[in-house]
């Protein structure tokens, strides 16, 4: 009877540390933006820890992440210039720029013939002599009237706008002389101009 009893005992002990056992899945979690009494602060969202970078966000390469070799502005596209690059930068120039600078560049996009500011035109003398890393420092942080495009515009990709935006300069004041008999076969065709415009 004795050992009947110690056996009952014992698994009733059993059932109740059983009830007691919290795994992950069935741990306290804070509702976002409530209360919490666990903190002094009273606050459920926790801040971040100082000095931590979350992971993949480290940009511990100046020139990539700002466009600038110390105070000065980058002379240099940060890793090699593609065929791909620059055709990945005219897609996003397409996208995000031309409403404003217009398909080459000149500040006459679309809104800015029905009121808005106009932006410079890439092809001044001012723009031609600006660095490389101009244009991504004004993708990255807005410049004027030109909001800042950080959010919608990854590193690469204003890298890629800003190797775009040299080419479509070189395209506007390149000579005849420096094309190929080839290339230069074609301009002289009947209708290349409007071709090329196209």
């Amino acid at each position: 009877m004795k050992s009947n009893h110690k056996l009952a005992l014992a698994a009733c002990l059993l059932l109740g540390a059983a009830g007691c056992r919290q795994d992950m899945h069935n741990t306290p979690v804070g509702q976002p933006l409530r209360a919490s009494m666990f903190f002094k602060d009273a606050s459920s969202a926790r801040p971040l820890v100082e000095g931590t970078v979350a992971r993949g966000t480290l940009q511990d390469d100046q020139a990539f992440y700002t466009g600038k070799n110390g105070p000065a502005d980058a002379d240099a596209l940060p890793f090699a210039l593609t065929a791909e690059v620059l055709d990945r930068g005219e897609n996003r120039f397409n996208i995000y720029c031309t409403p404003c600078h217009g398909l080459s560049g000149q500040g006459d996009g679309m809104i800015v013939r029905r009121g808005y500011r106009a932006p410079p035109s890439f092809h001044t003398d001012r723009m031609q002599q600006m660095a490389i890393g101009h244009f991504y420092d004004v993708m990255t942080n807005g410049f004027g009237a030109m909001p800042d495009y950080r959010a919608q515009i990854s590193p690469r990709d204003r890298w890629a706008i800003a190797a775009y935006v040299r080419a479509l300069q070189l395209s506007q004041h390149a000579s005849a002389a420096e094309l190929s008999a080839e290339e230069r076969a074609k301009l002289s065709q009947p209708g290349a101009a409007t071709e090329h415009k196209q």
